[in-house]
C-alpha cells in the first residue's frame, strides 16, 4: 500500500481543499449554512472567490467538502477518546464514543452536524450523493454491528440481539436527536442521555449485566441562550 504524501503539488493540493473546508465549517458554526457563498469562504480562507471555484465549481461541492472534513476531524475527536486504536479498545466504549459523537456539543459539532445534515438533504434531489451516502452508511452499520457482536459474542449482550439491526436502530436514533439539537426540540443534554440510555439498556438486558448502569463518555454541552 502506497502511504500518504508528505510534499509536492499533490499535497499542497489536499492542504488547500481542507483550509477551504475548515473556513466553510467555521462559516456555519458562525453564522449558519446559509450564509456559505464563494464570497464568504474565500474570505475566510484568504484566498480569491477564483481559487475557491477552482477547487469547488459548485456549492454543494464546497458542502461535500465540509462534510467529509468534518468526518475527518470526527475520527480524531473518536481517537482521542477511545484510543488510537480502536480495533484494540473496549466496544463499547468505542460504540458509546462514536454514537454520542453524533450529538452536538460544542460549536464545532454543531456546525459538522449542519454540514451533515444539509449533505443529506442534498442526497434526496441527487442520485450521485444518495448513492455515495448508501455506501457510506452500509460501511457505518456494519462497523457498528461488529461492535455489538464482538459483546455479545463476550457474554455482555444478550444472545436474542441482532447486532445488525440494532446498529441501524442506534444510528438512525443518534442522529435523529442530533437533528432535534440542531432545531431546538431538545438541548443537547437531553439527547445524550436518551442514546446512553438507550445503549445501557441493550447492555443491561444480557445475562452477564443486569444494572444497565449508563456507560458515560465526557463531552461539555454546547450552551444555548
Amino acid at each position: 500500500m502506497t502511504g500518504r504524501r508528505t510534499r509536492g503539488p499533490g499535497v499542497h493540493h489536499e492542504q488547500r481543499r481542507n483550509e477551504i473546508a475548515d473556513a466553510v465549517l467555521a462559516i456555519v458554526a458562525e453564522r449558519g449554512l446559509a450564509a456559505v457563498s464563494l464570497t464568504t469562504v474565500a474570505g475566510r480562507a484568504g484566498i480569491s472567490p477564483g481559487r475557491v471555484q477552482h477547487y469547488f465549481p459548485a456549492k454543494h461541492q464546497l458542502i461535500e467538502a465540509a462534510f467529509e472534513r468534518g468526518n475527518e476531524l470526527s475520527s480524531v475527536r473518536i481517537r482521542q477518546k477511545a484510543g488510537s486504536d480502536l480495533g484494540a479498545a473496549d466496544p463499547r466504549l468505542v460504540l458509546t464514543t462514536v454514537l454520542t459523537e453524533l450529538i452536538p456539543y460544542d460549536a464545532a459539532t454543531e456546525a459538522h452536524m449542519r454540514v451533515r445534515q444539509s449533505f443529506h438533504a442534498l442526497g434526496f434531489a441527487e442520485e450521485s450523493i444518495a448513492a455515495r451516502l448508501r455506501a457510506l452508511y452500509a460501511e457505518f452499520h456494519r462497523e457498528m454491528a461488529q461492535l455489538i457482536g464482538k459483546d455479545q459474542e463476550a457474554g455482555r449482550i444478550r444472545g436474542g440481539v441482532r447486532p445488525d439491526g440494532t446498529a441501524l436502530t442506534l444510528v438512525a436514533l443518534a442522529e435523529g436527536l442530533a437533528a432535534y439539537v440542531l432545531t431546538g426540540v431538545v438541548t443537547p443534554q437531553v439527547a445524550r442521555d436518551r442514546l446512553l440510555d438507550e445503549i445501557a439498556g441493550l447492555y443491561g438486558r444480557s445475562d452477564g449485566d443486569q444494572t444497565g448502569a449508563p456507560f458515560r463518555v465526557s463531552t461539555s454541552p454546547v450552551s444555548r441562550e
